[in-house]
């Protein structure tokens, strides 16, 4: 079988045993004595993929979710969680983050970030290449419960070596042993990382993108390329970089300020105009993407861009070891509350946080959402009112006059915390 062969069948039989997709073909309907293994009762549902903000309860049974009705009686569940008060939304996705703790020198145990983010599902961005993304699957993923996918880096050492630049010798990009790495584990890995900042790739130019791309095109399946941006080298190669992007590949840290070594700024917006590349960019399918980090997102940068047409596709957080102790506080939920700030809207930054990042992914039946056969995933929120200042990486401020506090997530149909589930044999 060849190696898009080989990602197609590995993606299909992955989805199918991830989504129940098998269990639901050997087991009978619900029966009327049968119970839920968790009810969310009284929370006001808020999904924009059916449209629907209203008061529901969510019956979950099996890892899936199994009904969602307007009552739904305690009595018919073996466990209940009280969502009063309220919004619960479907299981954010984070993706763009670094979750490969002990590997990566900066991940952060995914798990360990559900309380601050509510993040339901994230993607580690390029943490480990194909020389460690073996451990990453055995040791990490394998025993985490935040639901994981990945980016393989086009460095075969990943992140392992930061702060030392992976790219700086291009020695340690190969295309074949990367694209080889994401068809076998085409479950999980949705394509390759490459960062272009001139701090980490240096003089190399376009090259290291190019090698990116390719390996995307060993893998085969729709693998799709990551690219980093901020602080790249000169204008014309982030014109460059923006013209070789492909429909579907991911421009991360799309509102980037950040200079280049010799202080300059060469990032999208250049004089507060946006690069005509970034446009053409944007109308041909490439994905913008937030990755705020603690030092890629910058609020006259998003705010120019965005004026001249070059609006975001997804909203992640780049949560790592060193962002997540800056001002900006790049978790997932405060970062979708600054884009409230900047006009969108609570259904927007949803969106953008859960149905487009699920198709990205593109692995789970109605992934993202609260629908009635989708994963067993959802987030419990407050909209908490009042006025609330931003920062972003460049110490720029924004005012706002509410912000989401995430208070609960629901993985696989079993909640962080109480109630607990006995037998605890959550995968």
């Amino acid at each position: 079988m060849s190696l898009q062969g080989r990602r197609r069948f590995v993606a299909g039989m992955g989805a199918a045993f991830a989504a129940g997709g098998l269990s639901f073909a050997v087991r009978a309907a619900m029966g009327p004595e049968d119970k839920f293994d968790l009810l969310i009762k009284g929370g006001e549902v808020f999904d924009p993929s059916q449209n629907l903000r209203a008061k529901r309860d969510i019956g979950m049974r099996f890892g899936r979710i199994e009904a969602l009705e307007a009552d739904i009686p305690v009595a018919r569940a073996l466990r209940a969680l009280d969502a009063s008060g309220k919004l619960v939304l479907p299981g954010l996705i984070d993706l763009h983050s670094h979750v490969y703790p002990y590997g990566s020198a900066i991940g952060i145990p995914a798990d360990e970030l559900v309380p601050f983010q509510g993040s339901t599902t994230m993607v580690s961005a390029g943490d480990a290449g194909a020389n460690n993304f073996a451990a990453f699957r055995r040791h990490i993923k394998a025993q985490t419960r935040t639901r994981l996918y990945a980016f393989v880096h086009i460095a075969n050492i990943g992140l392992a070596g930061f702060p030392e630049p992976e790219l700086y010798h291009l020695g340690f990009a190969h295309p074949e042993e990367c694209g080889k790495t994401v068809a076998e584990n085409a479950d999980i890995a949705i394509g390759v990382k490459v960062r272009m900042s001139e701090n980490v790739i240096n003089q190399a130019g376009i090259e290291p993108l190019k090698r990116a791309i390719r390996a995307c095109e060993i893998a085969g399946g729709g693998a799709r390329v990551m690219c980093h941006i901020g602080g790249v080298a000169t204008p014309a190669l982030m014109g460059e970089i923006l013209d070789t992007l492909r429909q579907g590949d991911i421009l991360t840290h799309c509102y980037s300020g950040a200079p280049n070594n010799a202080g300059r700024f060469t990032n999208i917006v250049q004089e507060g105009k946006l690069l005509p590349q970034a446009l053409a960019a944007k109308k041909r399918g490439v994905i913008f993407d937030i990755g705020h980090g603690g030092g890629s997102f910058d609020f006259t940068v998003a705010e120019a861009a965005m004026k001249q047409g070059a609006m975001p596709d997804t909203i992640s957080s780049d949560i790592h070891v060193f962002s997540g102790n800056t001002p900006g506080m790049p978790y997932l939920t405060w970062v979708m509350s600054k884009f409230m700030a900047l006009g969108f809207t609570l259904e927007q930054v949803v969106r953008m946080a859960t149905t487009v990042p699920a198709g990205i992914i593109n692995r789970l039946p109605k992934h993202g959402t609260l629908q009635v056969g989708a994963p067993a995933d959802a987030t419990l929120v407050e909209i908490v009112q009042g006025p609330v200042e931003f920062v972003d990486t460049r110490n720029n401020k924004r005012s706002g006059n509410a912000y989401i506090k995430p208070v609960q997530a629901v993985l696989n149909g079993v909640p962080f915390g109480r109630p607990y589930n006995s037998p605890f044999s959550v995968t």
